[in-house]
């Protein structure tokens, strides 16, 4: 097992002081009597500290912020409830205050590092004309030990529990990596003939066949043994924290890693926060502060649900390879028969590149072919596939479509 959180943790004791002190000292650079001249020295100075200061990394979840949406043609307000909670994660339900019945719709959050809050903007979108839950998890450093233990299964059996909560009629969106366990539930419901199993699947960016136009990320998982990841990105939880001793794979190195595939990106991101603020351009300057102050607030996953998921997943290809099982039960993607399967793709996804969530369309043989549709949408990242405006415009109503069909055809 790895030290790495020890060792990250001592850093951080070290940093953090400076890093506050930097944020502090930034705003009073502005307000220093300096010599006529030196106006862009001192905003290049609070430009340096903002950043320095900016730069650490948090761990707890942000706010959604979410506190109203636009319904017709006036604003309701929107009211966060918890409605069921386990000691791993919770049913979050964006409550309007209306009477006006409309879809329900579960996303399923992906639990790879960042909290729900990084699908906001794929929240406000479909609160626009659905009645909206997420799974919201919960950071596993923050979970004592006598919790027990969270595995894939543990995932799967949690997005059933929520769909039954939800009641029968619902609809459900995984973006990205849940992709597989939202499969493995749907099927698992429709071959019990649960009343709760949802009217429609979305599955958006989701790695679920990675032997398909295979990534950076997936060949990483295939040139090392699972032993390896158990070694060498394991690592126990500080005793300063709730999980004391918990194995986790810390949101610092998930963090670390993604910053790594594109680091050209936020070098250039960071040099232009850099001279936004020395040319005080206010905007841009507030842009870049709002996205990297959500994409560096992370979370640990526990070791079991990784490791489960790299080799399930990544290693073994067990959903395409007709081999996955849950609970010693195995799972059977021809089980799914009336729940309408839409796959969305982004054609620059260098996470979840094109091809491997439409294999779900393939695996899901008794779905008639009017039953399912696949979307690979043009000038996307992986993250333009549930947030920013082709997202909104492009994507969107084409899910908003599909959920309303299926709302038809079953009443």
């Amino acid at each position: 097992m790895s030290r790495s959180y020890e060792l990250y943790q001592t850093q951080e004791d070290l940093v953090g002081p400076l890093r506050v002190a930097a944020k502090t000292w930034a705003p009073m650079v502005d307000a220093m009597a300096l010599p006529r001249g030196f106006g862009v020295i001192a905003r290049q100075m609070r430009a340096g500290l903002e950043i320095f200061g900016n730069g650490g990394i948090l761990h707890t979840r942000p706010a959604f912020g979410i506190t109203t949406v636009r319904l017709g043609n006036r604003d309701v307000a929107v009211t966060e409830n918890v409605i069921q909670a386990t000691p791993f994660g919770k049913l979050l339900h964006f409550r309007k205050d209306t009477d006006r019945a409309q879809p329900r719709v579960l996303i399923a959050a992906p639990l790879s590092g960042h909290f729900a809050t990084l699908l906001r903007n794929t929240v406000e979108v479909l609160l626009q004309d659905h009645d909206v839950f997420i799974t919201d998890w919960n950071n596993a450093r923050d979970i004592p030990l006598s919790a027990g233990t969270f595995g894939f299964d543990d995932y799967v059996e949690h997005v059933m529990s929520f769909m039954r909560e939800i009641g029968p009629g619902a609809h459900v969106v995984a973006v990205c990596q849940p992709a597989v366990a939202v499969l493995a539930a749907t099927a698992l419901m429709a071959e019990a003939d649960d009343t709760a199993t949802p009217r429609s699947m979305t599955l958006m960016g989701g790695p679920i066949d990675t032997r398909r136009n295979p990534s950076k990320v997936n060949a990483l998982a295939k040139t090392r043994d699972i032993a390896w990841f158990r070694k060498n990105l394991i690592s126990m939880v500080p005793a300063r924290y709730a999980g004391a001793g918990r194995a986790v794979y810390p949101g610092f190195m998930q963090l670390a890693s993604f910053v790594s595939m594109n680091l050209d990106r936020h070098i250039a991101a960071h040099l232009r926060q850099f001279r936004a603020i020395v040319t005080e351009d206010g905007a841009s300057e507030a842009a870049h502060r709002k996205f990297y102050d959500e994409y560096q607030s992370v979370m640990d996953l526990t070791a079991e649900f990784y490791l489960e998921t790299v080799e399930r997943v990544f290693q073994r290809h067990d959903l395409p390879m007709g081999t996955l099982k849950w609970r010693g039960h195995l799972v059977d993607p021809g089980a799914v028969r009336r729940t309408f399967l839409f796959t969305v793709e982004g054609e620059r996804d260098d996470i979840c590149p094109p091809g491997q969530s439409v294999a779900a369309l393939d695996l899901c043989s008794s779905l008639k072919p009017s039953r399912k549709r696949n979307h690979l949408q043009l000038g996307v990242g992986h993250y333009g596939v549930f947030s920013g405006s082709r997202w909104a415009h492009e994507i969107y109503p084409q899910l908003r479509e599909i959920i309303a069909l299926n709302e038809r055809s079953q009443q």
